[in-house]
């Protein structure tokens, strides 16, 4: 009887002995401290925190967290970033994210990697990537000039608002807000120009299947922006502005024919008419003069333009390519070219209808021969072809003050040219 006792006391004991043997052992959870003093040994090796989060302490000294789990019978490991930048703290709260997302039947890992393809796809499709390839599209046929004006644009109101966002994602609203953070700050022109060349990116994105349609052609400048002073024919009065168009039109990459008359428009500033018609019989080189019939000038009036030294040397340039004909800028068949070659090349440039015009050439000189070169008003007056009448009423005739109305020709010349 005490035989069969102390045998089974010793079973009971050994069981209990072997239960506690094979029972899980308790994984005590980590300090700040354990994971900022971990260092690397001779491999790498793992300091586990519980629930499956561990810290792969590497070799060379990375400290890596990781979590393991299954899904659908497989084992699997979980990257969640790196010690210091990702804190233990912050590891535990990643890891309690992926147990819920594994209690409601999702693999963790592949969602993790679907949340990096949208976050890529959605990087693709900012507008700030658009607008880079829509200027590396157009740049090889801009000139330096417009392109590094459109670059900063972009650069400087664009980006900063709107470039991050997907174009899929911005709204007519996000456009008329920037314009008019733009228009506020005194620069409507400004505004304007961006306004088009936004709607040239959207479009453009709309080209190459990344959306839908433009959000900003709903926006009409007559509707966001404030009513200016209308004028009749656009011009730029300012040096500062002028200068830019000034070497943008040297930069033109269009044809000799419609680059040496944008050339020739602000230096002559005749009449876009004028210009357009303007034939080598009524050109005299070695006078340096060219004389317009009554025919062709408005007020039926013959008129003559004094042709400075810079003027001289376009035509010079041009008559191996037009000399043998009528006109000096012949368009398609005996007829000169179009009577909006000179506008269509400004807006190819960049500029737009309420910026300048062929025919705002001729207020813009008015305006700064006068105000800046300080020239007679009756020379200007007479050199733009415009009645003007001596003390008895009578009208000058075109020969009037000819030296005079030449050196003032050069001198307008010889500043365009310091402008550039």
């Amino acid at each position: 009887m005490v035989f069969f006792l102390v045998d089974t006391i010793k079973r009971i004991s050994n069981a209990i002995k072997t239960r506690f043997q094979t029972m899980p052992k308790r994984i005590l959870p980590l300090t700040d401290a354990q994971v900022s003093k971990a260092k690397p040994r001779d491999k790498d090796y793992k300091l586990s925190d519980g629930g499956g989060l561990h810290l792969l302490v590497t070799k060379t000294g990375g400290k890596l967290w990781r979590f393991q789990y299954r899904f659908n019978g497989k084992q699997k490991s979980l990257a969640l970033g790196q010690y210091p930048q990702i804190t233990l703290a912050n590891a535990r709260k990643r890891r309690d994210e992926a147990r819920t997302l594994l209690a409601h039947g999702q693999d963790p890992g592949e969602v993790k990697k679907a949340a990096k393809k949208a976050a890529a796809l959605k990087d693709a499709s900012s507008f700030e990537l658009i607008a880079h390839e829509w200027f590396s599209k157009n740049e090889p046929v801009w000139s330096s000039g417009h392109a590094l004006t459109v670059r900063h644009r972009l650069e400087k109101d664009v980006f900063p608002t709107i470039g991050k966002k997907p174009v899929s994602e911005i709204t007519a609203s996000d456009v008329r807000t920037m314009l008019l953070k733009i228009e506020a700050r005194g620069a409507a022109e400004t505004a304007l120009r961006i306004k088009m060349m936004c709607g040239q990116v959207f479009r453009y994105a709309v080209a190459t299947g990344r959306l839908e349609y433009d959000p900003s052609a709903a926006l009409k400048p007559r509707e966001i922006f404030k009513k200016r002073e209308t004028r009749h024919h656009s011009a730029i009065t300012e040096p500062k502005e002028l200068a830019p168009l000034l070497r943008a039109i040297d930069e033109y990459q269009g044809t000799l024919v419609v680059k040496s008359a944008l050339q020739l428009a602000p230096m002559l500033f005749v009449r876009p008419g004028e210009l357009q018609k303007m034939e080598w019989s009524h050109v005299d080189l070695e006078t340096s003069t060219w004389s317009i019939p009554a025919e062709q000038m408005k007020m039926k009036q013959p008129h003559i333009v004094p042709l400075p030294r810079q003027a001289l040397k376009i035509l010079q340039v041009l008559y191996p390519a037009t000399g043998d004909g009528q006109y000096v800028f012949p368009g398609r068949g005996r007829r000169p070219m179009s009577n909006n070659s000179i506008n269509a090349a400004l807006r190819y440039l960049g500029y737009d209808s309420e910026t300048v015009t062929g025919h705002g050439f001729r207020a813009t000189a008015r305006t700064m021969l006068d105000e800046i070169l300080n020239f007679r008003v009756d020379l200007i007056e007479h050199q733009l072809a415009h009645a003007v009448r001596d003390t008895n009423g009578r009208a000058y005739n075109r020969t009037s003050f000819l030296d005079d109305r030449r050196d003032m020709m050069q001198a307008w010349a010889d500043y365009l040219e310091s402008l550039k």
